[in-house]
């Protein structure tokens, strides 16, 4: 495995949770982690434009990065881009969508919430996986850009509002059939990453995501075996940005604790469409 160059993919950092399974189960994994922080965050961008987009930053990244395969770690992005990737791509193609199926098993009340970006909220694969996996559950939605920028804010050096975080937990309590769910699917990258304080804001929720799916996925595919950690070497993984930032020590500090190098800039950046 030690020869295989994963590529893994997102708007933000949130991807970094997906990173973070895949290396638990793969550790001895060649990895690089592409963040388009020019066009953060997706989720408000319509179906069109991060369709073009994604496309364009990752057919530039793989001019750069020999990729034996490609992880989508954007719920927002796998629900827009997946079959126009996989039609353009000659290496597969692993997506991260919500854990509905999953949701919809484990409840008891028989109603589940599901928070993410508004635009997975309102993408049809989304609609899809509820009409085919939840047709006898009722499914909450809150969709929320604001605290995926509080979590990519949190992780260059900000103070993380708790408060701010709690209030929008509350806009589930607000719908019809909100003080029934007890599951509770986490259909954005970046929130797994303060998952230990959803828990500690709602005790009574189970918090489900698809990073352990995707890591299966990703080793199944690259016919990866689990590694003896007192067998692994320092593996070396690269972050790049599609915009220059600010470096923070706290950035820094983050990035390391998930595995990866201080970013650089991916080549060719200058040359990308330019967002709004």
């Amino acid at each position: 495995m030690s020869n295989k160059q994963l590529l893994v993919f997102d708007s933000g950092l949130g991807g970094l949770s997906i990173c973070r399974e895949i290396i638990a189960v793969s550790p001895t994994l060649q990895m690089h982690y592409l963040s388009d922080n020019a066009a953060f965050p997706y989720g408000g961008k319509t179906q069109q434009a991060v369709t073009a987009r994604a496309l364009e930053v990752i057919e530039a990244a793989l001019e750069t990065i020999q990729a034996d395969m490609l992880v989508v770690a954007c719920n927002t992005a796998s629900t827009a881009v997946l079959p126009t990737l996989r039609e353009h791509l000659n290496i597969p193609v692993v997506g991260v969508v919500p854990a509905i199926k999953t949701a919809a098993a484990l409840t008891r009340s028989g109603t589940i919430g599901l928070l993410a970006t508004p635009g997975t909220v309102a993408r049809e694969y989304t609609k899809t996986l509820i009409t085919q996996h939840a047709a006898n559950t009722q499914v909450i939605s809150v969709g929320s850009s604001a605290l995926v920028e509080l979590i990519e804010a949190h992780i260059h050096g900000n103070h993380l509002d708790i408060n701010a975080v709690a209030q929008i937990l509350r806009e589930f309590d607000g719908q019809p059939g909100g003080e029934k769910i007890d599951s509770v699917v986490l259909g954005c990258t970046h929130f797994p990453l303060i998952r230990d304080l959803l828990i500690e804001l709602r005790q009574d929720w189970q918090w489900i995501d698809s990073g352990a799916a995707i890591a299966a996925r990703v080793c199944s595919l690259l016919n990866s075996q689990p590694t003896p950690l007192n067998e692994v070497c320092h593996v070396s993984r690269q972050a790049w940005f599609t915009q220059n930032t600010s470096t923070t020590e706290k950035l820094t500090h983050y990035l390391l604790q998930h595995g990866f190098d201080a970013p650089q800039l991916l080549p060719r950046s200058s040359q990308l469409t330019s967002v709004d």
